[in-house]
C-alpha cells in the first residue's frame, strides 16, 4: 500500500488529478497499453497514486505498488550515481580518460565513411573521458538504432547488453574494438556509454556491478525489489512486456513536422513474458545502461533520496553539492546544439541540456513540454519515466510495459495532466 495525504493540502486539485484516472483507463480500454500506474509526490509526501489495467493480460493480475517492471534506461541514473559516489571518494576526476581504467579504449578509431563491410576510419582526436560517458558525448551508439555503419558493426559482432549472457568485462572489451560514431565530445548520441560506465565502476571498486549496487545503494535505501534479475520468489509480481499488434512506429518528428503521425490504434501482443522471459533467466550480464527491474515503491525511495539532496532516513549516499552538480547542464549548449532536435518523440532539444545521468530542462517553452526550469528526468524503453521538479517540490513516477515507448505519447500527456492540477 502507498499511504496518501490529501492533494489539496499541497496545492493540487483532487478533482483535476482525477483526470489522470480517465486518461489511463482510456489507453487500457483502447488496447494501447496493458496497464500503467502513476505516483505523484509533492512536498515530500505521496499525494496521488493511480493504476489502470493489468500487469499480465492473460492472468488479469492488476498492477500494484510492488509490481516489478523492466525499468530499462531508468537504470542509468542509478549507475551514474554509483560512479559519482566513487568520484566523491577521490577515485577519479571527470576529465580522466576511461582508458585509465579500461586500457582497450586508448586507441580508438572513428568512422568517417563507407559501410559495415568496408568502413573508412581515422584515429579519434581525443580519448573518451568519464564526463563524456555520463553525458552521452563519447561517440558510442546502440546496436538497435540501425542508422549507421557503426551500429551495423555492433550487430555483426554481437555487441549488445540487453539480456546478454556472459561477462560484462568481455562485452565492453569487444565494444572497444568497434569504431566510434564521432569524435568524443563532438555530438550527443544515446548509446552504450552507461554500460561502459558500469564496467568502469567494477574496475574502480573491485566489486561486480550488481554487488556494488546492492551494498552501496539498494540496501541502504531499502530497495529490496530492485535487481538485474527477477528470481523465482518474485516472478509472480513481475509484469509482462507488450508491443503493438499492428501499429506502425511513429516517425521521429522534427521541429517542423511535414506529415501527420499515425493514429493510435489498439492491439497488443506479448513481447517478453514474466515467467521464463529474458529478465528471469540466470546469467545475464549486469547492464548499467538498462538492465534493472524495480517497483514503484523502490523507485520512490530512490526519488525521495534525490529530493532530499542525497540522503534518506539517515542514509547519505551522496553529497548535496555533488547532486546539484549532476543535475546541472554539462553540455556546451543545448541538446539541439549537439545534434538532437527532439528527444524520444517528446521534448524539443532546443530546451534541453544534459547533466550527469539526467536530462535537464533549460527552457520549458523551447522544450515544448510542460515543466519547470531546472527539472531533471529520465525514461525507460518500456514506457517508464520519472521526473524531479525542485521548483514545485514535486516528483512523478510512471510505470508501464510497452515497447517501444514511441507507440503511445505518455510522457508528454502525463506532464500536462500533472501540471494542470497545480492550483496553489
Amino acid at each position: 500500500m502507498i499511504d496518501l495525504l490529501p492533494p489539496d493540502d499541497f496545492g493540487m486539485s483532487p478533482k483535476r488529478l482525477e483526470r489522470i484516472r480517465g486518461w489511463l483507463r482510456s489507453h487500457v480500454e483502447a488496447e494501447r497499453l496493458a496497464g500503467a500506474s502513476v505516483l505523484i509526490n509533492k512536498g515530500g509526501q505521496n499525494i496521488y497514486y493511480q493504476t489502470a489495467g493489468y500487469r499480465d493480460l492473460e492472468s488479469r493480475k492488476p498492477i500494484e505498488p510492488d509490481t516489478i517492471f523492466r525499468i530499462y534506461s531508468m537504470t542509468k541514473p542509478i549507475t551514474t550515481l554509483a560512479a559519482m559516489m566513487l568520484y566523491e571518494e577521490g577515485v577519479f576526476q571527470l576529465d580522466d580518460p576511461i582508458a585509465r581504467f579500461l586500457p582497450k579504449f586508448e586507441k580508438m578509431d572513428m568512422l568517417v565513411g563507407g559501410d559495415a563491410d568496408n568502413p573508412q576510419l581515422e584515429p579519434a582526436r581525443s580519448l573518451i573521458t568519464m564526463r563524456q560517458l555520463m553525458t552521452h558525448t563519447s561517440g558510442l551508439t546502440y546496436d538497435f538504432f540501425k542508422t549507421s555503419a557503426v551500429d551495423a558493426l555492433y550487430r555483426e559482432n554481437g555487441i549488445t547488453f540487453s539480456s546478454a549472457k556472459g561477462s560484462l568485462a568481455d562485452m565492453v572489451r569487444r565494444l572497444a574494438e568497434q569504431p566510434l560514431l564521432f569524435h568524443p565530445g563532438d555530438r550527443w548520441n544515446y548509446g552504450f556509454s552507461t554500460d561502459v560506465l558500469g564496467r568502469v565502476i567494477e574496475v574502480m571498486s573491485g566489486m561486480p556491478l550488481d554487488c556494488f549496487f546492492k551494498e552501496r545503494i539498494f540496501e541502504p535505501l531499502g530497495m529490496t525489489d530492485t535487481a538485474f534479475r527477477v528470481d523465482d520468489a518474485r516472478v509472480d509480481r513481475f509484469a509482462a512486456n507488450y508491443t503493438s499488434d499492428s501499429r506502425p512506429l511513429p516517425p521521429a518528428i522534427g521541429p517542423e513536422p511535414t506529415e501527420l503521425p499515425p493514429e493510435q490504434t489498439g492491439g497488443l501482443k506479448l513481447f517478453d513474458p514474466a515467467a521464463g522471459g529474458s529478465f528471469t533467466t540466470p546469467g545475464n550480464l549486469p547492464s548499467g545502461g538498462g538492465g534493472l527491474t524495480s517497483t514503484t515503491l523502490d523507485y520512490l525511495l530512490f526519488c525521495r533520496m534525490l529530493r532530499n539532496g542525497g540522503v534518506l532516513d539517515g542514509q547519505r549516499l551522496i553529497g548535496r553539492k555533488t547532486l546539484d552538480y549532476m543535475r546541472t547542464n554539462h553540455l556546451p549548449g543545448t541538446m539541439a546544439d549537439m545534434g538532437v532536435p527532439r528527444f524520444n518523440n517528446a521534448h524539443m532539444g532546443a530546451g534541453l541540456g544534459f547533466g550527469l545521468g539526467f536530462a535537464v530542462i533549460l527552457d520549458p517553452v523551447r522544450s515544448q513540454t510542460m515543466g519547470s526550469t531546472g527539472e531533471y528526468f529520465w525514461t525507460g524503453m518500456a514506457n517508464t519515466q520519472f521526473w524531479m521538479d525542485p521548483v514545485e517540490d514535486l516528483f512523478v513516477i510512471q510505470m508501464a510495459q510497452l515497447v517501444p515507448s514511441a507507440y503511445v505519447p505518455l510522457r508528454r500527456e502525463l506532464r500536462t495532466f500533472v501540471y494542470q492540477a497545480l492550483v496553489d
